[in-house]
């Protein structure tokens, strides 16, 4: 298993890096929109509009990665 790790590219290792990474401070970023609407005793109403307006920009993220991906193939 180590020895497959010594081989990989840095290409390879860019891409997963940044894939578990940016997947991961997603999860976080969602934490924290729960956290602001509990601590911020917003309702359900309150809650969903900070999740739909603070989550579409993670929403754009993912679109602009699979355009490209799209794109460059």
């Amino acid at each position: 298993m180590l020895e497959a790790l010594k081989n990989i590219s840095e290409e390879t290792f860019t891409t997963l890096s940044v894939s578990i990474l940016c997947t991961a401070l997603i999860i976080y970023m969602g934490f924290i929109i729960y956290r602001l609407a509990a601590d911020s005793k917003a309702g359900k109403y309150g809650s969903l509009v900070l999740f739909f307006t603070l989550g579409f920009g993670v929403f754009g993220f993912i679109v602009k990665t699979v355009l490209t991906e799209i794109i460059q193939k």
